[in-house]
């Protein structure tokens, strides 16, 4: 049987209740989930409230939940785009109400379409993190996805700068050829 990934122990640890183990997602995934929200909504401060009712909304429906992929990720992309959805018909009724007129730069639907290529993305990138070596999965983890500066994450790491930035450079690289693969299918 093959070993679980983080994400998948912390999924059924948070499901069966463990709050630790939902914060460990959360760090986990909170900057992609933002980014997510924000490419919609265009506006950080609406994209931080959905970022935060996206994860509200995941613990609510963790009971019993099991994680089918390698990956928490396309799941919680799933949730913040029905929560940013929602933020865009409240925009939109707020406006309607205020100024009697529709605003055009909202969308009136959210594209399926759009969604299903969103979901398929991330479940590719989740799938070529996976495939990672443990060092460069934590690399990435600390740089791209908590934010961690080349210096801090080399530091928290034990290993220096340059190989920090190098090893960066190369899964950014790998991670844009999977993410160009998955638009041109």
């Amino acid at each position: 049987m093959p070993a679980q990934t983080s994400d998948q122990k912390w999924a059924a640890r948070a499901a069966a209740g463990d709050e630790g183990a939902f914060r460990e997602l959360y760090r986990a995934h909170v900057r992609p989930v933002y980014w997510i929200a924000h490419g919609i909504l265009g506006s950080a401060p609406d994209a931080e409230d959905v970022t935060q009712e996206t994860f509200v909304a995941a613990w609510r429906k963790l009971r019993g939940f099991e994680l089918q992929g390698e990956s928490i990720l396309p799941w919680l992309a799933t949730i913040c785009r029905f929560q940013a959805a929602n933020r865009l018909r409240q925009r939109r009724r707020d406006q309607a109400n205020t100024a009697d007129a529709a605003d055009e730069t909202i969308p009136s639907t959210v594209s399926v379409e759009e969604q299903v290529i969103t979901a398929a993305l991330a479940e590719r990138i989740a799938a070529e993190v996976g495939t990672l070596n443990s060092l460069d999965r934590e690399i990435f983890r600390l740089c791209a996805a908590e934010g961690y500066a080349y210096q801090a994450a080399a530091e928290e790491l034990g290993i220096s700068h340059a190989v920090v930035r190098n090893r960066l450079s190369r899964v950014r690289t790998r991670l844009r050829g999977a993410v160009k693969e998955a638009s041109e299918a």
